[in-house]
């Protein structure tokens, strides 16, 4: 069972600020009205009384402590920033597992929390960046991979592991290997409109029947891990809950935000390997 913390964290501050309201509005004008009172009946008010008359119920002041700090966690990560730790390798090298990330909340639009209703109009996803996203066949589930066709465009992948988008090749360099799943990986530097990035191939490997094209449907992303031959994507996702034309897209109602930067890094949360700021830096 997965804990909704949006609903949580909204719940939370809406519990405490209804509490402070109740103390300002109700009980703060009784207890000054007992203060009151009090010291008009006695020649020499007990300090000791005055304090115990004044104490606000332990509820109360749990709920007033805890508000402006829930208040301004809910407006950044909810409007501005929210980080997110990467759990997997899909989008290797330029994210990697254990990376601590952050994501820009309102770059494609300021969304209301837990419901996500777009109420401004602030921008839209680019061809080439790197978008936070919630799972079409799971809501309650968060990805990352990199916008590579937007609404109305045709996608094309081929059996030598060439991405076409609207008929044209997309540019890329070798730029080196590395060690592989079956055998070396070869990185390449990859341009995709005005962002420029390495991607991964394991030219021994292909998880899916070459040379599929796709149409991406009005108000709907495809999208693709970095690490071509290692990620979960629009190429292979499978739901028959889902029409077949809009299978493997994303839809604009699960964007979550854009991600800017790694500011962290720790692949084993343990004592023995503390993190590490070694790939701290903007997202390409």
């Amino acid at each position: 069972m997965s804990l909704n913390f949006p609903l949580l964290l909204v719940i939370a501050v809406f519990v405490c600020g209804l509490l402070a309201l109740l103390d300002l509005v109700f009980l703060a004008p009784r207890r000054r009205a007992a203060i009151t009172s009090y010291q008009g009946s006695v020649s020499q008010p007990d300090g000791v009384v005055v304090e115990k008359l004044n104490k606000e119920p332990l509820l109360v002041e749990y709920g007033k402590s805890f508000f402006p700090v829930l208040f301004i966690v809910l407006v950044l990560r909810s409007f501005l920033v929210e980080p997110f730790q990467i759990p997997s390798g899909s989008m290797k090298p330029t994210l990697d597992v254990g990376d601590f990330i952050l994501v820009n909340k309102f770059s494609y639009g300021i969304r209301l929390p837990v419901i996500d209703k777009k109420v401004i109009e602030v921008g839209d996803p680019q061809r080439g960046d790197v978008m936070v996203f919630r799972f079409p066949s799971d809501p309650s589930v968060n990805y990352i991979k990199r916008v590579v066709g937007l609404p109305g465009d045709q996608i094309r992948y081929t059996a030598d592991k060439r991405l076409f988008v609207n008929g044209e090749s997309i540019a890329e360099q070798l730029v080196g290997s590395e060690p592989g799943t079956l055998g070396s990986a070869e990185l390449y530097k990859e341009k995709l409109g005005v962002a420029e990035h390495l991607i991964r191939k394991e030219m021994s490997r292909y998880r899916a029947a070459p040379d599929r094209s796709w149409t991406v449907p009005a108000g709907h992303y495809f999208m693709m891990g970095d690490n071509r031959d290692n990620s979960n994507d629009s190429r292979f996702w499978d739901d028959p809950s889902i029409p077949k034309d809009l299978l493997g897209m994303v839809p604009d109602k699960n964007i979550v935000g854009k991600a800017f930067a790694v500011w962290m890094s720790w692949p084993e949360p343990k004592l023995s390997h503390l993190p590490n700021f070694s790939r701290v830096g903007l997202i390409k």
